[in-house]
């Protein structure tokens, strides 16, 4: 797992704060947690995420001190109209959803747990996990397909 967080990283301190980060998260939620899967597999997709998180933070940061840094002219209108135009379209795709899956989406957005969704739809956590895989996936195709056209 650290040489995943390190390959991606390039980063040996942040690569070992990954791994730790998902043991202490592991440790904190072991009364609750239900792992039905591989162990294994659960580790390295858990790690694959905290890194992928890292990263995406990372980028976000560089590319504020770049804009900050050197640029002379102030994009700041048109990039907030980008934004807005992909999140008013991330709010149709949402609500095209189907109902269920809308739901699961939207309480997910909100920091819910698995287990409160569950409780709250009267359905399995289980199925609450396969409703929100099949909604970001129909999400990031749609997302994927418009993005592409945007920036083109």
């Amino acid at each position: 797992m650290l040489s995943l967080a390190y390959r991606k990283t390039g980063d040996l301190m942040e690569a070992e704060n990954i791994v730790q980060d998902v043991f202490v998260s592991l440790w904190k939620r072991r009364e609750s947690l239900k792992i039905t899967g591989n162990f294994s597999n659960y580790l390295f997709v858990s790690v694959k995420y905290r890194t992928l998180k890292f990263l995406a933070k990372k980028a976000a940061v560089r590319s504020i001190s770049l804009d900050l840094a050197s640029d002379p002219q102030d994009n700041s209108t048109q990039e907030y109209l980008e934004f807005e135009e992909i999140r008013e379209r991330l709010e149709i795709l949402v609500d095209k959803l189907p109902e269920i899956g809308r739901l699961v989406y939207k309480m997910k957005s909100e920091d819910k747990s698995y287990k409160d969704i569950a409780a709250e739809l009267n359905i399995s956590e289980k199925a609450v996990d396969a409703h929100l895989l099949r909604a970001r996936r129909k999400l990031r195709v749609e997302l994927g397909s418009f993005l592409s056209c945007f920036f083109l």
